[in-house]
């Protein structure tokens, strides 16, 4: 059975945003009606990085996908992030001038959300609630941001892979640590020193007499035995060098979005509580004008008492 594709108010899209979580139904529903579609085909480019930003999108319907581009014509793309309906992107350029840190791409064919920095500062200067709920919420994202720097961003994965290790891995771990030490080696002297005793007749009857053929043939098993074990711990500690390089680039990767985040998420904190509070104190101005001038006013409450 087919089922019919619903889709969401534009006002229901911004009550699932963070961003927007605090505003009333009322101050939603008004942006809703600033925000306008954008279409885009498969693999079309949304923006790029480094690009001029002024508006956020909410995925309306299809899939964008987030990424940095690679620094070389042969370089492949970092891929960040893959949005779908109902997530967003580029909200902080509502609140900067700042160049675009990643380029986005349309999966599918994309219908996109957008408003624009000119629409939210509008709404805004009318609403003082919405700005002060927008206040609340950067607020609280930059506290967030923070406890994410304070936590171990990078992962132990050589204790990952360790811990998962069969038996057989274990020994074969275990055998090529075995022969490179020093202990393996005197034990080699030692036995062999013992053995060319025990065969020259003087404990008793040699049992591999010279030239000691027994013995030769334990020390080829045992080359043979010790050659594909040291080479499993081998390919064993590559894969744990490739997993660590791999882990580590995806840490300072992240390290490295976290902090530009960061100190756009700073910038555009300052600017907006600079302004929200231009338009607090120029409100709460014109409010004391306005009763100072109430009174002199015919009709005003003090008029004929």
């Amino acid at each position: 059975m087919l089922r019919r594709f619903v889709p969401m108010r534009h006002s229901d899209l911004l009550a699932q945003i963070p961003l927007f979580e605090g505003l009333t139904d009322e101050d939603r529903e008004a942006l809703a009606k600033r925000m306008t579609e954008r279409s885009f085909a498969k693999a079309a480019t949304v923006f790029g990085k480094g690009d001029k930003g002024s508006s956020m999108y909410i995925v309306l319907s299809g899939a964008v996908q987030i990424f940095l581009p690679g620094d070389g014509d042969d370089a492949p793309p970092v891929i960040l992030k893959d949005l779908r309906t109902g997530e967003y992107f580029g909200e902080l350029s509502l609140f900067d001038d700042k160049p675009r840190s990643a380029s986005v791409m349309a999966l599918v064919d994309t219908v996109l959300l957008e408003l624009t920095r000119d629409e939210l500062g509008e709404h805004l200067g009318r609403s003082r609630t919405a700005a002060l709920a927008i206040l609340s919420d950067m607020a609280e994202r930059l506290r967030e941001t923070n406890a994410l720097l304070s936590q171990r961003a990078a992962k132990d994965v050589v204790k990952e892979i360790e811990g998962n290790l069969t038996w057989g891995q274990r020994l074969a771990d275990k055998v090529a640590a075995l022969n490179g030490s020093w202990a393996f080696i005197l034990f080699l002297v030692f036995l062999t020193g013992s053995w060319a005793l025990m065969n020259q007749g003087l404990l008793g009857s040699p049992f591999d007499a010279y030239p000691f053929q027994f013995y030769n043939l334990f020390l080829a098993v045992l080359v043979a035995l010790q050659g594909p074990l040291i080479v499993m711990s081998q390919n064993r500690q590559t894969l744990k060098d490739r997993a660590q390089a791999e882990t580590d680039f995806r840490v300072n990767l992240k390290n490295e979005v976290n902090i530009e985040n960061i100190i756009r998420e700073l910038g555009a904190f300052r600017a907006e509580t600079n302004k929200r509070l231009e338009v607090i104190e120029r409100a709460q101005r014109n409010d004391r004008v306005r009763a100072e001038i109430a009174p002199k006013v015919p009709g005003g409450p003090h008029h004929g008492q």
